[in-house]
This record gives C-alpha cells, structure tokens and sequence, in this order.
C-alpha cells in the first residue's frame, strides 16, 4: 500500500463545477465537459486549486445527474471517456486537481442492477441490493414505514408484484442497501475506476446517508426532517452510526493510492456527530454548512465559524468552508439581492477565504451571480413536480454561467435556448466584463486567491477573535492575517495595519457597513 505523502488539500481552494450550467461546447444549451476544458484558462487565472465537477455519468436526468444509471462511464450529453481523460490532462497541466461526484447512496431506477430486481422474485438476490419491503396493513397497501421523502411525498414507492422499495429522494432514485457485501464491492470498483484514470478525489454525495436502522422503523414526526434541516437524532434516514463503516472502505481504497482525498456532504450539523466523519481512516474532508445557512448577522456568522472550528479541532481534518452549492440559495440573493446582496457577498468572500482551511467556491460565486425568478413552465427540479408545485425547488441557483456578450446565451452556448433561461440584463455580470473592471466581483476574487496564496499571513489553523465594536468580526491568523467584517450597519474605524485587500474601497481609516478588510497586523 502507498502512503499518501502530500496533502496538497489542506488549504486549497476547490472550485464547483456545475457541469449543465458552466460552459456548452456543443451548441445543444447544456454544458459539458469539452465546455468545461475552453474554460480552464478562467479557472488558473481566478487562482483556484483544485475542480469539483458534478455527475456526468450516464442518467435519465430524473435529477440532473444525481441518478446514476452507470457510474463508471459518461453521459453522451457530457461528452465520452476520451473527453473525459482529456480535460484531465489539460487541468493537470495547468496545475489544476479533478475531483468528481460520487452518488453511492442510491441508484437510477434504470441502472442494471434495480431493472434486473424488478424483473426479479420478492427474496431474490437482485432485490436484495435495494431495500424491498412488503407493507403494511391486510393487504400490503401501506408504505413499509412512515418515512418522508427529502423531495416531497412517501419514500416508498410500490411495484406491480405488491412490494415497495425504499427511495430517501425521488422514486427514480432507488436506495443501495450497504448492508450488501456486492453493493459495497461495487462501490470500490467505482472508485478504482477513476484512479486509476488519474482523478484526485471525490466529492461524495450524502455521505451521511448509506446505513439504515434494523427493521427500517417508523420515526417520531417531525416538520422539518430532510437533507437540509437541522436533522437531529428522530431523523432515521440520516446519520446512522452503520454509515462509518462504509467510510472506511472507502478510505482503504483512496489510502491505496498517492495523493488522493475526499470530501463529504455531511448536513449533520452536532459538531462530535460531524468529527466522527473525520476520524484518521475516514473522509479526509466533510463540508460543513454553518456558515452557508448562517444569516449574515454578527452572531450568526461568529457561532458558525466558532462551530465549524470546533467540530475539526479533535480530527485530523481542516475546517472546509462553503457559501453556496447547487443545492441552496445563492449568498447574493441569500443576503438580500441586488446591490444590497452583492455587496455583503463581496464582504463574504474575504471572510470565507480568510479562514483557515478549504474553502469551496461555486460556479458563479466569482461572478456575484444571483438567483434567478424564473417562470413555473421553466422549473426542472424534480422537488416542484413531488412537492405538488409547492416548493420551487433549486433551479433558481442554478442558472447557467455568462461568459461575455450582452444577450443570452452570453457566450455559455450558441444558442439562446439553453437548458434554464437566462435572463436579459447580464451584460454587465459577464466574466468578460468583469475582468476588465478592476471594482468588479471577479476582480476581487482574483486578488483575494492571489493573496491567499502567496503571503506568509494566511498561516495557522486557528484564529484569534479581537476586540471589536458591536456587528463587527474581527480575527487575527497566527500568521499576521487580521480580518475584519462589518456587520453594524455603520461605518467603523480601521484597526492599525497595512490594507492588504479590502471589498470596499477604505477612506478615513474607516470600513464601511456590509464590507470587509484584510490588514497585515
């Protein structure tokens, strides 16, 4: 076995990939992977580590790629292996680490496996790589159990033969039963699969999920107990203590070759629950969402990152910072849209990459993108059509990326017509405007990873809270970092030192409200 010998991830700025809405190189309004090789140039300019790119397995799209029929090929849409290998070249040559989406908690329902346990016996060997269940009541007309699906209605769904099986998200989304040596097996092949093509790591999808409770019992009904809730212990779904012993497989494989990591979608928000993920044979990485749910107030974001400090500090694992994803509102809009919301992301940004640890930034962030309103016959997200048309879902923050020009496609495709409408108006958000303005969000990025990652005052693990006045934050690294962000709604004066980047422009030794400033103390 090799022993890995750098942790070139530790302190790296990993970049999302949205591979619908980042860049189409086939003219058909969905971006792929050949798209997301023209742009590289962008992404060694804008100073980022390291790629995180979503599913671009072969799927049915029943949710955009997180129902993986085939997770060891590509979908045609996205390109084809050879693409694959050689955007893997390109980024590796531009100093760039690949690391893709794993789904190991469910299945496309057209994946081999679940059509070959629906041609299958109740009993079958086939079924047993799902959780197929009889119901309940005389007749067997009742879900085994009285879960709720994240996306809306029953998590079960009933076959003509009279069993249900279990889907934690949408019924084309089939659980994998872990408890299953075969299932587990696979999964490890998966991974050998694509190290062995050279990818770095993986980013893994409900990584909190993958074990359920003997006997699948009812649990204690709560309003909120979904993916992106608060899910405390009455959540059965999530979280279950069986999970870590998948982890650890999973570890053993990466452990087998150099250089190699992953990172969790771990919304378990009890911060001894979440370090368990980062124990030394688990995840090396595990996202932690305190401070994409904290509310920009000087508390809120205080406790989130005193949280996310606390949950790493018994592990091995650094902090891993996240202000959006595809799966949540843009910070932008998040903070209040408009000038108001840019404003504060400007100020977020430098708080975030201030912070010791891994910073994850999504397609767009860089831009300022916000959420787009878009209209009911536009929506995508498998949540609008389960929820009844009563929870708009994620399509809003995930709008595609404009590149240049001053209509849409802005250079994302040649054609108008891309996958989610883009809206009149960017001109001014696209990258090519933007890098030719030295206020503009993409310029604030760029200048912020430039520094992150050639001074010497971005060192250590920890941070030290100062003094400061009321609604503001104010922390030194060891290195000589001083970070401040003003949250007061009223100017406040500069602390001594040298400005080394400031979101807002700083006169009269004064920082503005909803701005931040780094200072070399």
């Amino acid at each position: 076995m090799t022993t890995p010998t750098a942790d070139w991830w530790r302190e790296a700025v990993f970049y999302q990939v949205y591979i619908r809405s980042f860049a189409d190189a086939s003219s058909d309004g969905v971006g792929d992977l050949a798209g997301i090789r023209s742009r590289l140039p962008h992404l060694v300019d804008l100073g980022v580590d390291a790629l995180w790119i979503t599913p671009f397995y072969p799927s049915p799209m029943a949710d955009h790629g997180y129902d993986v029929a085939d997770p060891r090929d590509v979908e045609p849409t996205f390109g084809d292996l050879s693409g694959f290998d050689a955007l893997l070249a390109d980024a590796h040559a531009a100093g760039l680490k690949v690391t893709v989406d794993l789904v190991p908690n469910h299945s496309s329902d057209q994946h081999v496996w679940f059509q070959e346990a629906l041609a299958s016996a109740p009993g079958s060997p086939a079924r047993a790589r799902y959780f197929f269940r009889d119901g309940r009541g005389p007749d067997g007309s009742e879900p085994p159990n009285n879960w709720p699906s994240v996306f809306g209605g029953p998590t079960w769904t009933r076959v003509p033969d009279g069993q249900w099986y279990l889907h934690i998200f949408a019924p084309e989304q089939p659980d994998l039963d872990f408890a299953n040596p075969e299932v587990v097996a696979d999964l490890e092949e998966t991974l050998h699969f694509w190290l062995r093509r050279g990818v770095d790591g993986f980013r893994i999808d409900v990584a909190h999920g993958m074990a359920k409770p003997d006997g699948l019992p009812d649990m204690a009904p709560a309003e909120d107990t979904g993916l992106f809730a608060d899910d405390g212990p009455g959540d059965l779904r999530f979280d279950q203590d069986g999970v870590h012993a998948v982890h650890r497989r999973l570890r053993a494989v990466l452990d087998q070759y150099e250089d190699r990591m992953a990172v969790g979608e771990c919304w378990v928000f009890d911060d001894e629950r979440l370090a368990a993920y980062l124990r030394p044979d688990e995840l090396h990485l595990a996202f932690n969402f305190r401070l994409l749910t904290a509310d920009w107030e000087a508390d809120s974001l205080r406790s989130a990152v005193q949280h996310s400090l606390a949950a790493v500090a018994p592990t091995p694992a650094p902090a891993c910072w996240v202000l959006s994803n595809h799966d949540r509102p843009r910070h932008v809009t998040r903070y209040g849209g408009g000038e108001l919301g840019t404003r504060r992301a400007r100020a977020a940004a430098l708080l975030q990459l201030a912070l010791p640890g891994v910073a994850y930034v999504y397609n767009g962030d860089e831009l300022g993108m916000p959420d787009v309103d878009l209209p009911d016959e536009a929506l995508q997200d498998p949540i609008w059509e389960r929820s009844g048309h009563t929870e708009r879902g994620r399509d809003a923050c995930r709008v595609p990326v404009p590149w240049s020009g001053d209509s849409p496609a802005y250079g994302f495709s040649t054609t108008p017509d891309t996958w989610l409408p883009m809206p009149a108006g960017w001109g001014p958000l696209t990258a090519e405007a933007q890098a030719a303005d030295p206020g503009s969000m993409l310029s604030l990025y760029r200048s912020a990873l430039a520094l992150r990652r050639s001074s010497s005052a971005f060192t250590g693990e920890d941070v030290q809270w100062l003094p400061a006045p009321e609604g503001v934050l104010a922390f030194r690294r060891s290195g000589g970092l001083v970070c401040l962000v003003n949250l007061s709604g009223a100017p406040v004066p500069l602390p001594e030192g040298e400005v080394l980047l400031a979101s807002e422009a700083v006169a009269d030794s004064t920082l503005a409200a909803d701005a931040a400033v780094w200072l070399q103390g």
